[in-house]
């Protein structure tokens, strides 16, 4: 599938705009475990999922991380073009979960269609709302959600990505994820053993209760 396909509001542009954007899209390949955004102020651009898997988080001062949000095909990430979204001043990291396929398209191009095309600047706009959403739920979850029972919402929720009860995670990465110490996730998962909720091995968490885990 080519760029067009991908890309949702694209016959609501002129064809010239349509042509600039195509002249200057860099379809990138990138590796599981690559930092395409490294919190920096520099203004990257718009992300365009061809195929893959994309995770944006915050990294406190003491090097602990917490996802924000996740993409996968054909979703848009803004995160990286702060410059059109300026009333968002997070530091944030994007990287590749997977082995995934992106196309980079410059802000520079893209402020100036916003500025040109009121379909793409409501687009736009829609895009950093929900974005905001993002942030403001897990703001939520971390405050008032006690961490057994978002420990429980995110492994139902990476074995649905995954299509396998099996889940093939550290828990350090799961830490990664939640914004805790490994330590912590190691308790937790250890307790939830204990009911008989999953079942621990070296590198893998298997489900084993699926309902258990929803009930909590």
């Amino acid at each position: 599938m080519s760029l067009p396909e991908y890309f949702p509001i694209w016959s609501k542009l002129t064809a010239e705009q349509q042509q600039r954007i195509v002249d200057v899209a860099d379809l990138q390949q990138v590796k599981a475990g690559t930092i395409i955004h490294d919190g920096s102020p520099d203004c990257l651009g718009l992300l365009l999922v061809r195929s893959g898997q994309l995770r944006a988080y915050l990294l406190s001062e003491e090097g602990r991380e917490i996802t924000i949000c996740r993409f996968f095909e054909m979703d848009i990430c803004l995160f990286s073009a702060s410059c059109v979204m300026p009333n968002m001043q997070f530091d944030i990291f994007i990287e590749a979960e997977k082995d995934t396929e992106i196309w980079v398209i410059p802000a520079c191009l893209y402020q100036n269609l916003m500025d040109e095309s009121i379909a793409l600047s409501n687009y736009s706009h829609d895009l950093i709302t929900s974005h905001f959403s993002d942030v403001m739920w897990l703001m939520e979850q971390v405050m008032w959600k006690s961490f057994d029972k978002r420990l429980a919402a995110f492994l139902l929720e990476e074995s649905n990505l995954e299509g396998d009860a099996l889940l093939r995670i550290t828990h350090e990465k799961i830490a990664n994820h939640m914004g805790t110490a490994r330590e912590v996730v190691t308790r937790m998962l250890r307790y939830f053993q204990n009911e008989g909720l999953v079942r621990l091995t070296r590198g893998t968490v298997e489900i084993i209760d699926e309902k258990g885990l929803r009930d909590l």
